[in-house]
């Protein structure tokens, strides 16, 4: 007979391998199915251009990994990873040759940049949430699987200021500096800035910048994928790659069926009909990664030593890019960039004395033109003679994106919109997101609470629901491992 599983997981992405992880130490024999042939989702890094350069293809920098509960949890570092700085964070260069409006691991630092006019707000902003940020992130990041936040005074605040739109909290300020900093930060979930809740995304951002900085994995992404696979693997997990699942007869039998997929792929794989027909899919994006003969000519000096580099002229210039993709659908021109500047941190990524950056614009979900020239443009904008120091580049557009990891519907890395009561409510309204009408399935991809980023939290809370589902392990589990 086949061995009957307590579960098996689908997808191993970040949050897939954390679930998998959550429920193997528990004791739990699980299993893990990945269609490529590697794993990591998200989490992966390649070499996309030339050898010897390692490029992340989806997420590359990691303020919410780093802070992250479930990962903080897990003995990561045991199994490989590391987190690496850059002297700053974040930083914001303007065109006018000004300083940048920069994220520094100081409030004052950041304050600072902001302009005399804006400073104090700045601090009146983030400063009184700073000494309860664990709890805070932990109540916030669990949200709705948490009975009972920790610290509800310490949330109640942080939603006065984050839940109306980012729109709102713009107005806190009096200069441009400070507010295309914020839009900035929304740009990151490709959501319009009147959207309800959007401020929270941008003062989360802002906030972990304060705590943790904004690090890449040494050696690329996929260290943060590896790391989890062999603390699975210690745990009695096993990883299956190169299995696609088209329905679950697909897979062994077993108590519990996680799912790192999109809403519409698990209602296609497990037979739920139209229970997820109202989810809505985002922006997509047009990515590009370049291996670089030298560092980013930068006119900005702070942009020279950030890991994390925006580019966008003004609040509103960002603001009309976010309503192009997601509410017009046109591509925004100019475009609103966010880049990473990996090698800065890392140098194992490059070649001595050469380096990688990473590059996306937002597009509309399922655009297939090229970006290439007018992104190349902007970053000729504020580093001229960027186009010199290029000696390979890869490119890939909505298209590309799906086919290489179908959460990625029509080019949405955030594996669902992140816009109206949906950044709130996904996938759907109801208190118990990780639960499905089958009562043996589950979902655990970005699609769930807190939603995207790599951080494995949606994999962590949907662990918890498929723990009080299954309760104690099979015979064939490790209790007590």
């Amino acid at each position: 007979m086949p061995t009957l599983h307590d579960a098996v997981v689908v997808g191993s992405g970040p949050n897939g391998l954390t679930a998998a992880v959550e429920l193997a130490r528990r004791g739990l024999d699980v299993a893990v199915f990945e269609a490529a042939e590697g794993i990591g989702g998200g989490a992966r890094t390649e070499e996309l251009t030339l050898p010897g350069f390692r490029h992340d293809p989806c997420s590359a920098a990691h303020p919410l990994g780093v802070t992250s509960p479930a990962f903080d949890a897990l003995p990561l570092e045991r199994y490989g990873l590391r987190w690496l700085h850059a002297a700053l964070p974040m930083a914001h260069p303007f065109l006018d040759g000004g300083p940048a409006a920069v994220l520094a691991r100081s409030v004052g630092e950041s304050a600072a940049s902001l302009g005399p006019r804006d400073a104090a707000a700045y601090r009146r902003l983030v400063s009184p949430l700073l000494p309860h940020w664990q709890t805070l992130f932990r109540d916030f990041m669990g949200l709705p699987s948490t009975a009972l936040p920790r610290d509800p005074l310490t949330l109640a605040r942080f939603g006065l200021a984050g839940l109306p739109p980012a729109a709102l909290l713009l107005r806190r300020f009096r200069d441009e500096r400070a507010r295309t900093l914020f839009a900035g930060l929304v740009g990151h979930i490709m959501a319009p800035l009147s959207g309800v809740g959007t401020g929270a995304v941008g003062l989360v951002f802002a906030l972990a910048a304060h705590v943790r900085g904004w690090p890449v994995a040494r050696g690329g992404s996929q260290a943060i994928s590896d790391a989890l696979a062999g603390l699975l693997t210690d745990h009695g997990g096993t990883l299956h790659t190169g299995y696609e699942v088209k329905r679950l007869d697909d897979l062994p039998p077993a108590r519990a069926y996680v799912f790192d997929t999109s809403p519409t792929a698990l209602a296609r794989i497990a037979g739920l009909g139209d229970h997820y027909a109202g989810y809505r899919y985002g922006a997509g994006v047009f990515k590009l990664d370049y291996a670089l003969d030298g560092p980013v000519p930068w006119t900005s000096p702070d942009a020279r030593r950030a890991t994390t580099v925006h580019l966008g002229a003004n609040a509103g210039e960002i603001g009309a890019a976010l309503r192009a993709v997601s509410r017009e659908g046109r591509p925004p021109s100019p475009p609103f960039l966010i880049t990473v500047q990996p090698s800065l941190a890392d140098p194992t990524r490059a070649p001595e004395g050469k380096h990688v950056l990473w590059v996306y614009g937002h597009v509309p979900n399922g655009w297939s033109g090229d970006l290439t020239d007018a992104v190349e443009r902007r970053l000729e904008e504020y580093a001229p003679g960027f186009r010199d120091r290029v000696l390979a580049r890869a490119a890939a557009g909505p298209p590309e994106l799906a086919a290489r990891n179908a959460n990625y519907v029509g080019g949405d890395i955030a594996c669902g919109a992140a816009s109206g009561l949906q950044l709130l409510l996904r996938p759907r309204l109801t208190l118990s997101p990780h639960t499905t009408p089958h009562p043996a399935v589950f979902l655990c991809s970005s699609a769930t609470p807190p939603g995207p980023g790599v951080h494995g939290m949606s994999g962590h809370n949907a662990a918890k629901a498929v723990w009080r589902h299954l309760g104690r392990p099979t015979a064939g589990g490790r209790a007590g491992a």
